[in-house]
């Protein structure tokens, strides 16, 4: 075959992936738009061979975990500590790795698989419930095939990284009722969730038209150079590493150690950059119990390091949602980069470490930064808040003291994240961050990395889920066409 030949083959190539991308573009789009079942799978709601099992008031609930390293370990420990999970499987990518090797250790006797289809195919009959600690990209095809065979699934946060994941996630737990799902946001079971509501329910946080969040604290690509032209060299797959399942839905990449080990986190191609790892934890209880739902304009307000290829090393963005019942227009800020401080309101106070926030994944908050949390403004009041379970106060110090006899008793939470959700799976509690509330909030996330993406401003339409204004973006809330052999998860 001559050079001529090899570019004609290489052009008609690439004509059908345009043709598969633009037929996959159109039924998401379609999709988004439709109520539809779970993609590929049977709704679990209308199929009572596989409808959800309830533990027993005195039984555990049979635990499958995927993802038993790092943030997945960490979760899974945090179920064991609850009393109330029977772990029947482990599933990780990698059971050589010294991360996933330390769980192993503690929990020698629990089966294990790679594959997290190959666990439900042989053990789907003792599964209850399934965790999935795994990164932002690869939440999607487990939930799916969880919500599919009813198990009750607990993800973590944010919810899928594309737009029309996470609305395909919410339409397939619409379509399976029975199945429980909860997004691992775990503030939304602390002090600062009940507080949040007791304060919106009692009038004292009321009329909010402008709202700062800020994650300050060093990222994993602070060090990096934005000046890069490509993605990462090919390097050798570690031996015990399943690269072909890690990738999961998405297109092909070259094995290299920078896309592992959280580092996935900083790249578009898999994360969702410090807005999808910190704006959950943030912005959670403002979004809920204010109703903001999906902005109607989210604009790139200055980006420092732009590129192609990872996230800017700091981003304002705003995010501007419509009036909503009696509530007025609200604007919410973001700030993220070392040196990306938000403005401080007078009054502010000192912003001391407070330990209900932990630490970055990577090494811990700087006590001469800011601590990661949202500043509130209301017509009446302003208020000050950290992130995770951390609570609200109102500032300045002589307001706070003037309100202090008109604040309402705030109940205490009665069980945590984790324990909430192996609860609503045996019928005695109702999750707090369930699909139908973490969904919207994820998507929001989703929107923002768009904007960060395209360095541009984008205009939503609420009600038709589109970005009107700029086609690139409006086909990103889909994003590319899935690998051969994960189609499934797509299809209705």
């Amino acid at each position: 075959m001559d050079a001529h030949e090899k570019v004609v083959n290489l052009k008609k190539m690439k004509s059908k992936e345009e043709v598969s991308r633009r037929l996959f573009l159109k039924k998401a789009m379609m999709l988004s738009a439709a109520t539809a079942a779970a993609p590929g799978i049977i709704s679990a709601a209308s199929n009572p061979l596989i409808s959800p099992i309830l533990a027993k008031p005195n039984e555990r609930v049979n635990l499958a975990c995927c993802g038993i390293g790092n943030r997945g370990g960490e979760i899974l420990r945090e179920f064991h500590k609850t009393g109330l999970a029977n772990f029947v499987a482990f599933c990780d990518v990698d059971m050589g790795a010294p991360h996933t090797l330390e769980t192993l250790k503690q929990f020698p006797d629990v089966p294990r698989f790679k594959d997290f289809r190959e666990m439900f195919d042989k053990m789907g009959n003792q599964i209850e419930a399934v965790t999935a600690g795994v990164p932002d990209f690869s939440h999607f095809p487990i939930v799916m095939e969880a919500i599919g065979r009813g198990i009750h699934i607990y993800t973590e946060k944010p919810m899928a990284r594309t737009f029309n994941e996470c609305e395909l996630m919410m339409k397939a737990a619409i379509k399976n009722p029975k199945v429980v799902t909860q997004m691992g946001n775990q503030g939304h079971s602390e002090a600062n969730y009940f507080q949040f509501k007791a304060w919106v329910d009692a009038g004292i946080i009321k009329d909010v038209t402008a709202i700062t969040a800020h994650m300050n604290s060093p990222r994993r690509w602070h060090s990096w150079d934005t000046n890069i032209k490509s993605l990462p060299s090919a390097e050798t797959v570690p031996s015990t590493l399943d690269w072909d399942t890690w990738l999961m839905t998405r297109p092909f990449h070259n094995y290299n150690h920078d896309y592992i080990n959280g580092q996935w986190r900083c790249w578009y191609d898999f994360g969702m950059g410090a807005l999808g790892d910190w704006g959950a934890h943030i912005l959670d209880t403002a979004h809920q119990f204010l109703d903001l739902g999906l902005p109607e304009e989210v604009n790139a307000v200055k980006l420092e390091g732009h590129n192609d290829f990872f996230f800017p090393m700091s981003s304002t963005l705003s995010f501007k949602f419509p009036k909503r019942k009696k509530m007025p227009a609200l604007e919410v800020m973001w700030y993220d980069g070392i040196n990306n401080l938000p403005p401080i309101p007078k009054g502010y106070g000192v912003s001391g470490l407070d330990p209900n926030i932990p630490p970055p994944s990577n090494g811990a908050l700087e006590s001469t930064k800011l601590n990661p949390g949202k500043i509130i403004y209301s017509k009446e009041l302003t208020f000050k808040g950290g992130s995770h379970g951390s609570t609200l106060s109102i500032i300045p110090e002589e307001k706070a003291k003037e309100m202090a006899s008109k604040l309402p008793e705030v109940p205490v939470s009665p069980s945590n994240h984790y324990a909430n959700f192996l609860l609503a799976c045996k019928g005695e509690e109702e999750t707090r961050s369930p699909f139908h509330i973490a969904g919207p909030l994820s998507q929001v996330f989703c929107l923002g990395v768009l904007a960060q993406r395209l360095n541009t401003k984008l205009l939503f339409d609420r009600d038709k889920k589109i970005i009107t204004n700029n086609k690139i973006a409006n086909e990103l809330l889909v994003g590319e066409p899935p690998r051969k052999g994960w189609e499934q998860y797509y299809k209705i």
